[in-house]
């Protein structure tokens, strides 16, 4: 390579490196002059909507405009809506989208929100979804639940319970042990949506516990003969479920005024409110009737020689109430006190037949002796004693309870005939239903049927006789059943096959 060469080579790197340095220097110096700036990205349901300079211009443009809302709700600020996004970025892009078009674009979109509380009650039934309730103070869903409780069990009662002031039980009464909600309540604080029902008072909150989304009220005028037994029958209520809904009445015994308007909508509560008591209280034990055979009188004779009266006898248990109704099975506390002592009645039968001789066809004499049948007017209480009704005939939540429960005699106690019959079915389900568990079904002479319910085992087989007093099964809790105890029916006609229910203390008035 030659000198001149060289040279040219030299004065072109030369060259290279004096435009390459300003480049450079034009290329940091515009740069100095264009750096990168701080916006906010706007976002709804993941979605680009918007590319801000102030966060907080928008937050008080929201606020500012949705004065509707905050005047409906009686709140001072109102928020973005669910799904609302804003991110911080860095960009070069000099535009930014008007605070009003983003605003606009959210407002046509999607509902604004509020601050709140979302209260979340779920079952221990995992069957059943959780129930969600919007409200925007805490303090109102506590208050709601303090009337949902003083519906069921009384101002009175449930001041005493919190004062611990309850009266000391001397001869017969009751105190409340334990209350509580069998589902799990949470409340943590939450943005809603107010396209989304929010309570915003305790009253209306606390109709909704009661019942439900059908929250209406269903008004019956009362006519003259009513009672609150007999409207809340007619209307498939319990009277304690026509007392909850009414707070103008106050017990099964209050008189109802002719043209009183009574709500009879069916309660359907959100939440199971608990409570445990502990009650003393004076049963009647049923006699008994003796029948005492005289050979010396016909088979026609029948005549009382002792007249029997019921007894009475203090007992005392522990039983557990599920949003006002009493649940089936109780836990007796210590022996009964006998209060009054039974006295069976005796009965005097003869059992001398009669001789009727008469003349036969070929004229020889034919020996016919007949009896008169027993047909056991007279019906046997089906259980051991002491007992207690749990619950008794009549419509629970919209249902008929076509029978009694008797508890407190314990599990696998004796379960007696009522009356002489014929096993009609002694099983499980049957005609009777899956419900009822085992159960024991008989056919009496007189048309009447009775259903023995809920059993833990049978003694008796179908087709067979059976005698008043008779063993016929245990007592238990198969089936549909909470808490150990008997469900009692009495039917005129095949139960749940044409026969009608009727209240099974009616034999015994």
């Amino acid at each position: 390579m030659n000198k001149d060469n060289k040279k040219s080579i030299i004065i072109c790197s030369i060259i290279t490196i004096i435009l390459s340095t300003i480049l450079l220097y034009e290329f940091f110096n515009l740069r100095k002059y264009d750096s990168p700036s701080i916006k906010y990205r706007v976002y709804l349901d993941g979605e680009k909507i918007g590319l801000i300079q102030s966060k907080t211009d928008l937050y008080s443009m929201i606020n500012k405009e949705q004065t509707a809302i905050k005047n409906k709700y009686k709140v001072s600020s109102v928020y973005p809506p669910k799904g609302f996004e804003i991110i911080r970025v860095n960009t070069y892009n000099k535009e930014n989208d008007e605070i009003s078009k983003v605003y606009e674009k959210i407002k046509s979109s999607k509902e604004f929100t509020i601050k709140g509380y979302n209260v979340i009650i779920k079952s221990n039934d995992t069957k059943k979804a959780p129930i969600y309730i919007n409200v925007l103070d805490k303090e109102l869903f506590k208050e709601a639940l303090e009337r949902y409780v003083r519906t069921f069990i009384g101002e009175e009662r449930y001041k005493q319970y919190l004062d611990e002031s309850q009266p000391e039980i001397i001869d017969t009464g009751y105190i409340i042990e334990n209350m509580y909600f069998q589902e799990k309540i949470t409340i943590k604080e939450a943005y809603i949506s107010v396209d989304e029902k929010i309570f915003t008072d305790s009253d209306e909150l606390t109709k909704y516990l009661l019942f439900g989304d059908n929250n209406e009220r269903k008004d019956y005028i009362a006519v003259q003969g009513d009672t609150v037994e007999s409207v809340a029958y007619a209307n498939k209520l319990s009277a304690s479920e026509l007392i909850i809904a009414n707070d103008d009445i106050k017990s099964t015994e209050a008189l109802l005024a002719i043209g009183q308007k009574i709500n009879v909508a069916l309660i359907a509560p959100k939440v199971t409110l608990i409570y445990e008591e502990l009650v003393t209280q004076d049963s009647e034990q049923q006699y008994q009737t003796v029948i005492q055979e005289d050979n010396t009188q016909y088979t026609s004779y029948k005549a009382v020689k002792q007249k029997g009266e019921n007894g009475i006898n203090r007992i005392t248990s522990r039983v557990q109430f599920i949003n006002g109704a009493q649940n089936e099975g109780v836990t007796f506390v210590g022996d009964p006190i006998v209060i009054k002592p039974v006295v069976n009645e005796i009965v005097v039968k003869g059992t001398k037949k009669y001789y009727n001789p008469q003349p036969s066809e070929g004229g020889d004499v034919v020996d016919i002796r007949g009896s008169q049948v027993d047909n056991g007017s007279t019906w046997g209480w089906p259980t051991n004693t002491p007992y207690v009704i749990t619950s008794p005939y009549g419509y629970r939540w919209g249902t008929l309870h076509d029978g009694i429960d008797i508890s407190g005699t314990g599990y696998g106690s004796p379960i007696y005939a009522s009356l002489d019959g014929v096993v009609v079915q002694a099983q499980w389900g049957g005609m009777v239903g899956n419900s009822a568990g085992i159960n024991v079904v008989l056919r009496h002479d007189n048309g009447y049927y009775t259903v023995y319910a809920h059993l833990s085992k049978f003694y008796v087989s179908k087709d067979q006789h059976v005698s008043r007093g008779e063993r016929i099964g245990a007592m238990g809790h198969t089936g549909n059943a909470f808490g150990t105890h008997l469900h009692f029916g009495v039917f005129t006609g095949p139960p749940y096959n044409g026969g009608r229910s009727f209240n099974p203390l009616r034999l015994w008035q």
